[in-house]
């Protein structure tokens, strides 16, 4: 993790400020590593981050700063030091948002934002996952890889897919993190605003 400078910032967030979105993996599901939004909010706050803004329980930050990369591994040090314990986070800049919000690959999104995910890893994805995951699928589920996207039409929803945050972390070679396409939607307009 880089040093941190005054603040709690890295010390190259100097550099020029932009609106990026921190996806958290794996808080507040079920009762377990609970991070309360209110207080996350109020930590990045105090370590110097400016117009934070969280949307739903499932860790998703909005938020001016420098460097994503840098940005991500303040806020891995900052729940750390809040909760007691690691969550991985995944960074992307403003405009790599709105890249992945203009369409996704499969007909219908708005109709069915529910059931298409965008998936984001903390390294570019393997070759191949694409192929890996559709062969795990039994009810019909696509996978399209498009750079540093992965995107997955869970056909008939994902209660009983067996596309597991599991199955998709061993394909992709690192931890990848999902959220549907109404997601995807409410956070570009976040970082739009």
């Amino acid at each position: 993790m880089p040093a941190l400078a005054s603040g709690g910032w890295p010390a190259s967030m100097s550099e020029a400020m932009e609106k990026h979105v921190v996806l958290l993996r794996g808080i507040n599901v079920g009762g377990n590593r609970k991070v309360p939004m209110a207080d996350l909010r109020d930590a990045c706050r105090t370590a110097g981050f400016d117009d934070v803004e969280t949307y739903i329980q499932s860790g998703n930050i909005v938020f001016t700063a420098g460097n994503a990369a840098d940005a991500e591994a303040a806020i891995e040090s900052i729940i750390e030091r809040l909760c007691g314990f690691k969550v991985e986070a995944i960074a992307r800049s403003a405009k790599q948002w709105a890249a992945y919000a203009k369409a996704p690959p499969f007909a219908d999104p708005d109709d069915r934002g529910n059931i298409i995910h965008l998936g984001l890893s903390k390294r570019p994805p393997a070759d191949g996952i694409a192929d890996t995951l559709e062969a795990r699928g039994k009810h019909g589920e696509k996978v399209v890889v498009r750079g540093d996207a992965i995107w997955i039409d869970f056909a008939e929803g994902v209660r009983d897919t067996k596309i597991t945050p599991a199955a998709v972390d061993k394909a992709a070679g690192s931890t990848v993190t999902m959220r549907n396409w109404r997601t995807v939607l409410k956070i570009a307009e976040m970082l739009a605003g």
